[in-house]
């Protein structure tokens, strides 16, 4: 019953607390989770759950069984960190935080999962239930993760997308997930449409090393050509379409080795956002000619290494009404906004690309988001609150008989109907090339 449900959420609050208090202290960036990881492993097999790990990154997968048929709902919990240096809580050897507030998530799964085991509150439900304690939703530190794929540990630099490759949402007919927010006080909750996706970009640009006081002629400036690019880049934001919601920023995460040489090799991180596929390609080829043209005007080469970074997060429409009933169930105010759309980017976007889901938000926390001044001032009320309302919306998608989850779970249409088309999808998505090239006969071709 739902009421057993909450109160078992309400009874392990001191666990949700103890939770979050010890994966704060400890943030790690995607897929180096590994303290995260035991630590979680530990309380989940302290509960009495058998676990299937996700092998050789971190994360795990864990299944509850109702006893009567139906569909399985996932639900996930984030456990990565993201970095910001300059927070008073950053890890001061990696400036590694959670100030995006992922420890809340894993916390309040935990929390769930506890509550999931109190005797009685799966009565009235049908189908499974599977907890997912998932890596590297921050999508940062791409050489690291670049690094990762030419070892051969990972596939794909999304946490989420690496599980569906490795067949741990195989089986999964619709997933949830409450992520906190600055926007509201404790105790409110949002569901909204979606949110954007975004590609992946990493630029290198090749010029020619000099002494950059006795013969600066003889060089070609990467660095020089970088920051054309970034003039270039800025000169194009106001072709972009309101509508499409285009966001394009980026890092130099290289720019040369000593003051006195001519940088003969400069490499930058970037991202092109948008509100659908044909708008983030369009802006993303548009990027690819200011680059390209800009490698030109110093003389220089460029290699573009493009790839899918997320998907749009388009949320089920069923799935939100089933999140704001369940919602308010446990919740004092649920904000409803079925047009609303936000900016940032998750790989739950890929999620809703194969199965129905949705992602609400749940206020209690203050500060900017990935900023210096992000905090969570009562820990213990918001992730008790988020396992509260992810309980309502199970509740919601799984009572009798699971006559909502079986209805959502027909009337969905697939963006790709199985795990290998979408793998293929993302696949044929990466492309990297020598952007421009001198021919022999002096033109210049970009590709």
């Amino acid at each position: 019953m739902l009421e057993k449900l909450l109160d078992g959420v309400e009874k392990n609050r001191e666990l949700i607390s103890a939770a979050y208090n010890r994966i704060w202290k400890n943030p790690e960036t995607g897929y180096r989770e590994w303290k995260t990881n035991e630590y979680l492993k530990n309380e989940y097999e302290k509960l009495g759950y058998e676990l299937t790990m996700a092998g050789n990154i971190p994360g795990f997968i864990t299944e509850i069984d109702t006893g009567r048929p139906g569909p399985t709902v996932a639900v996930f919990g984030e456990m990565d960190a993201l970095i910001c240096a300059t927070h008073p809580d950053a890890d001061p050897a990696t400036g590694a935080v959670h100030a995006c507030g992922h420890c809340a998530q894993s916390a309040a799964l935990l929390g769930l999962a506890a509550a999931l085991k109190e005797p009685g509150v799966l009565d009235g439900m049908s189908g499974k239930i599977r907890l997912i304690a998932v890596p590297a939703e921050e999508l940062i530190e791409i050489e690291y993760r670049q690094k990762l794929y030419d070892e051969g540990i990972i596939r794909y630099f999304g946490g989420k997308q690496e599980f569906i490759y490795r067949g741990l949402l195989d089986g999964a007919d619709m997933a949830i997930m409450i992520h906190n927010s600055t926007a509201w006080p404790k105790g409110t909750g949002r569901v909204n449409l979606g949110s954007n996706g975004c590609m992946i970009k990493t630029i290198v640009f090749h010029g020619k090393a000099s002494h950059a006081g006795g013969s600066p002629h003889r060089g070609r400036n990467a660095l020089y050509a970088a920051t054309q690019a970034l003039t270039a880049i800025n000169a194009i934001r106001e072709t972009f379409r309101d509508e499409d919601h285009i966001r394009v920023h980026g890092i130099i995460t290289q720019g040369g080795d000593v003051a006195n040489t001519i940088p003969d090799r400069v490499v930058m991180e970037f991202y092109v956002r948008g509100a659908n596929g044909d708008a983030i390609k369009a802006a993303n080829e548009a990027v690819n000619r200011a680059v390209s043209g800009a490698a030109v005007s110093l003389g220089c080469t460029v290699t573009i290494d493009d790839r899918h970074g997320y998907f749009p997060r388009i949320h089920d429409r069923g799935m939100m009404e089933a999140a704001r009933e369940g919602m308010e169930l446990a919740l004092e105010h649920v904000l409803y906004i079925p047009e609303g759309w936000t900016y940032g980017c998750s790989d739950f976007g890929d999620i809703t690309s194969i199965m129905p889901g949705v992602h609400p938000h749940i206020g209690g926390s203050r500060g900017t988001v990935h900023g210096s001044t992000y905090f969570i001032d009562d820990p213990a009320g918001v992730c008790t609150d988020s396992a509260k309302a992810q309980a309502g919306i199970l509740w919601v998608l799984l009572k009798d008989g699971a006559e909502r989850a079986l209805r959502i779970k027909e009337d969905f249409t697939p963006v790709f109907a199985t795990r290998d088309e979408y793998l293929k999808f993302i696949d044929d998505a990466t492309a990297v090339r020598e952007a421009v090239s001198y021919l022999d006969d002096g033109s210049i071709l970009i590709k």
